[in-house]
């Protein structure tokens, strides 16, 4: 396997030309992000992905977890990496200094976050839950759970998971079963949890369980769901560690990828029921649980950015080395390496305009956050929420599936090598695969954003979006000739294809709901393509000016020129036909009978 590096040429560009750090940096709260931190963070996290965690990702994927009588021991040299990730303060990077964190935006950590995940995806979903935790317990938690659970979770010695999917009840949360019964002041939990990543495991002195579950009364439905904290150990009132709690791991699965993840079936309440403590009011449970999740959505998207570098990396190192065929049109005998190749060369360019494109609408949605949490002005804190919540499902589908065709792709490139396991190509593509499917399938990704961010709002805050990317144009007219002006008119198109399917998406959703889902996938592609393709732009007119200006690494911006060239070219080329796809697919997908299937 090719070793990773991490790619901060680009991060660094997206993080100063795109995604706006140093306006992030002058929010209240946010002054020491200074650009020589930043990039000693940076460069830090590099090393330690590099020469820590890389190593180890293929003999997670090679051992894996074993589960022997209730016991989960993770890969080897995976505790130790985990002991020195804490120990180097990892975990709190975006956390708040209240409770221990470093207190640094969430546009810093999404980079950052980004290296722990092409370095070894498994390795990282331990800390991504926690900090979904924290957020959780930081937004919902009573004072007195804040003080008792933050310290130890934002400092990594403990750990937090997310306990919705039932053996019954999948995504469909309304049929959930997990029991809480009142019990002087706290709650006794029985039931059985599914899919749980780091419900077990040998890192962490104690593990977090955020579960959901019913009270008794509760009335049927979502609505009837509150939230829990249920701890592996008991924790006393000063924090020291107490009895074990009535929950077990009952096994881990065997998975296609991210082996070196448990993937745990959790039981609660086999003798007498697991103490639990409520987290905001009953009933309440999905509302504070959606903090959680939806961290967790932003982070699975940045999950396809990450294995989509790796793979292009390895993809590149092995193209740049093989030798195999004469290269076409030179007259030449002699054998070339297969960068030469066309069709090479479009792929490698598809891995990496892909990559590109979903990292800086990560990072630029990663700002918006940190806008809303931290900008002055409350209107502004109001408009940037509500953007965020209109991208995280395009952040977790659009690119979660970018992640999977580029790993596709990089086997392509490895030719019959790419078929087997010690290059490491395959394992990038099993490990990729996932992120389409947890943390809400990208379907149901599809359907939220159609449903309760387009359609039911009317479309207010896309259409907001959609006019601040039609702004660029005035810039992009300023270079009226060369790869810009071709951009900017693939651009122009695109917005066109994209604010048509918005109207035709708010104004059919009332009368024809089946009509509108049956589009969404197609849809969210299409906002993917569209918005990613304006950064794409913005990135190209940032080259073009510190080209023509001499500032800067010329080969670097050279290849962020052609990269968001071939995307004007072969992905923003696509919308119109999306257009199509959404406004009029639903015909075929409505008329078929199931029995046709």
């Amino acid at each position: 396997m090719t070793p990773y590096e991490a790619p901060l040429a680009d991060m660094r560009f997206v993080l100063g030309e795109l995604a706006g750090l140093e306006e992030v940096a002058a929010l209240p709260g946010l002054g020491e992000a200074t650009p020589d931190l930043v990039d000693a963070v940076l460069e830090e996290a590099g090393r330690f992905g590099a020469e820590v965690l890389a190593p180890l990702n293929r003999v997670g994927d090679s051992e894996g977890c074993v589960f022997e009588n209730g016991v989960v021991r993770t890969p080897s040299g995976f505790r130790d990496a985990y002991a020195r990730f804490v120990e180097g303060g990892w975990n709190g990077v975006p956390l708040s200094p209240d409770y221990g964190g470093q207190g640094l935006p969430w546009l810093v950590s999404t980079a950052v976050s980004e290296i722990w995940n092409a370095a070894n995806l498994s390795f990282a979903l331990c800390p991504m839950l926690t900090q979904g935790a924290v957020e959780l317990l930081s937004a919902h938690g009573s004072p007195e759970q804040k003080a008792l659970y933050l310290p130890k979770l934002v400092e990594g010695t403990w750990n937090g998971t997310m306990n919705l999917t039932e053996p019954q009840a999948g995504s469909d949360l309304a049929r959930l079963s997990t029991r809480a019964v009142r019990d002087d002041g706290l709650y006794r939990i029985t039931g059985q949890k599914i899919f749980i990543t780091y419900g077990e495991h040998d890192f962490t002195e104690n593990i977090i369980h955020m579960v959901l579950a019913r009270t008794a009364d509760a009335p049927p439905g979502i609505k009837g769901i509150s939230l829990f904290i249920v701890p592996k150990f008991l924790v006393n009132a000063d924090g020291s560690l107490g009895p074990r709690n009535d929950v077990r791991c009952v096994s881990i699965e065997h998975k296609l990828g991210i082996n070196a993840s448990p993937t745990a079936t959790l039981s609660f309440g086999d003798d007498g029921g697991a103490v639990g403590y409520l987290v905001g009011g009953e009933n309440q449970g999905i509302q504070c649980m959606f903090f959680m999740m939806n961290n967790a959505r932003l982070a699975v998207g940045l999950e396809g950015v990450a294995v989509g570098e790796r793979a292009y990396q390895q993809a590149r190192a092995y193209a740049r080395e093989r030798v195999q065929g004469r290269a076409l049109g030179d007259g030449g005998d002699a054998p070339v390496t297969i960068d030469h190749h066309p069709d090479v060369r479009r792929m490698l360019l598809s891995m990496k305009a892909q990559v590109e494109a979903t990292r800086s609408l990560a990072y630029y949605v990663a700002a918006a956050i940190d806008m809303a949490k931290h900008h002055p002005d409350e209107e502004v804190r109001r408009q940037k929420q509500a953007f965020a919540d209109l991208m995280t499902p395009v952040v977790k589908a659009w690119s979660s599936d970018a992640g999977i065709d580029i790993a596709n792709t990089g086997i392509q490139i490895h030719g019959g090598m790419g078929y087997i396991e010690e290059t490491g190509a395959a394992q990038l593509l099993r490990d990729a695969r996932i992120a389409a499917i947890y943390e809400g399938t990208n379907g149901i990704q599809a359907n939220d954003l159609m449903g309760r961010k387009v359609a039911r709002e009317k479309g207010v805050t896309i259409k907001a979006f959609i006019e601040t990317m039609r702004g660029l144009d005035g810039e992009l007219a300023s270079v009226p000739e060369g790869d810009v002006a071709v951009i900017r008119a693939r651009l122009g198109l695109a917005i066109d294809a994209l604010e048509k399917a918005t109207d035709w998406a708010v104004e059919t959703y009332p009368s024809d709901q089946r009509a509108v889902a049956a589009g969404a996938v197609d849809f969210l592609r299409l906002f993917g393509i569209v918005s990613g393709g304006w950064l794409m732009a913005k990135g190209a007119l940032a080259a073009h000016a510190k080209l023509a200006a001499g500032d800067g690494d010329g080969r670097f911006l050279k290849g962020r020129l052609a990269s968001a060239r071939y995307f004007a070219d072969h992905l923003l080329s696509q919308a119109p036909m999306l257009h199509v796809a959404v406004t009029e697919g639903a015909a075929a997908v409505l008329a078929v009978d199931e029995e046709q299937f």
